[in-house]
Order: C-alpha cells, then structure tokens, then sequence
C-alpha cells in the first residue's frame, strides 16, 4: 500500500475520533447525571488522544492531516442528538442511544480500515485504537441497558 493511501485512511480514522470527539462532548452537555457527564467527557477525551496520535504517525510519514472539524455525517448527528435531546427532554437513555450509535459508526470505520494493506507498525496503532472503540461502545451499550431497565421500573 503506498503512502498516500496509507495516510487517507489515517485521516478517514482522524475525522472518526474527531466526530466521536464531539458527539461524547455534545452528549456530556446533555446528560443529566453527573456520572454519565464525566463518562461521556472521559469518552470524548479518549478520542482527541486517539486523533493526536493518529496525527503523529501521518506524520512520521511525510502527510497532512485533516483539519479538526470532523465529518459532514458526524456534524449532521450531532445535531440529531441536540433535536433528540430537546424533543425527549435531554432523557440519559436517549444520550446513551445516540452515543451508541455514534460508536457503530465508529467501529465500522476501524473494521474498514483494518481491511487495507497497512504497514505492520501502522496496523498495532489502528489495531490497538480499535480495541479501545469496542471497549468504549461496550462500555456504552452496557449503560444504555442499564439506563433501558431503569426506565422501565
């Protein structure tokens, strides 16, 4: 795979982390509960971390790296969690639900690029992001059950 390729799918993974980036911190604004604030927080710092490092190894290899605005389909969800939010009455299983869906996306974008041709040292960064993704969307869907049952009783 050449280089360039190998830096457009970084920075496709560099607009992921971004969106997830803002989607968490959105959500943090309307989470009702101060434990789900500091998850969802913790959550978007966890993918600056993730994008900065990205940055680095575009990089090491002679690439640009996107802007941080994140995607048009990240923003455009974003603002589906602000009219959810607002129409739901900013309810923590809703924040949760779109959250979860966020990390779908997230995942989707990972798997996609774990498909390509990566150099080894390349493919232990995206490899080791992506287990951190499916322990973040766990860690989401896990809450929003929790959140599901309460919302029951």
């Amino acid at each position: 795979m050449d280089n360039k390729k190998v830096i457009e799918t970084l920075n496709d993974l560099i607009e992921n982390c971004k969106d997830g980036e803002f989607g968490f911190t959105s959500s943090a604004e309307h989470a009702r509960t101060a434990s789900l604030k500091h998850t969802f927080l913790s959550r978007a710092q966890d993918c600056r971390l993730a994008a900065e490092e990205l940055r680095t190894v575009v990089g090491q290899l002679g690439g640009r790296s996107t802007p941080d605005g994140g995607t048009l389909a990240g923003a455009a969800h974003r603002g589906w969690v602000a009219v959810k939010g607002t129409l739901a009455g900013h309810s923590d299983l809703n924040m949760l639900e779109e959250a979860e869906r966020g990390e779908d996306k997230a995942l989707e974008r990972y798997r996609k690029a774990l498909e390509e041709d990566l150099p080894a040292d390349v493919r232990v960064v995206v490899q080791r992001q992506y287990e951190g993704a499916k322990r973040n969307h766990l860690q989401i869907r896990e809450l929003r059950d929790a959140a599901r049952r309460a919302d029951k009783v």
